[in-house]
């Protein structure tokens, strides 16, 4: 874990150096820190989530023949 300390003059830069952080994160860590973040937010608010996890949609297209 880095535990470096910065200090930034506007918060901006502050802004775009988190989301450079986020860019660097792979695609699996971004939805486990989504995912961790709904459920806290689910129970600040007393609420049990229906569903715990993202859902995932599935869409089949038939071509039409060549």
């Amino acid at each position: 874990m880095d535990k470096t300390i910065r200090k930034y003059t506007s918060f901006d830069a502050m802004k775009a150096d988190e989301y450079r952080y986020w860019q660097r994160r792979p695609v699996h860590e971004r939805v486990a820190a989504v995912s961790k973040l709904t459920q806290e937010h689910y129970a600040l608010k007393g609420a049990v989530p229906d569903v715990p996890r993202l859902q995932r949609t599935l869409v089949r297209f038939e071509r039409a023949p060549r």
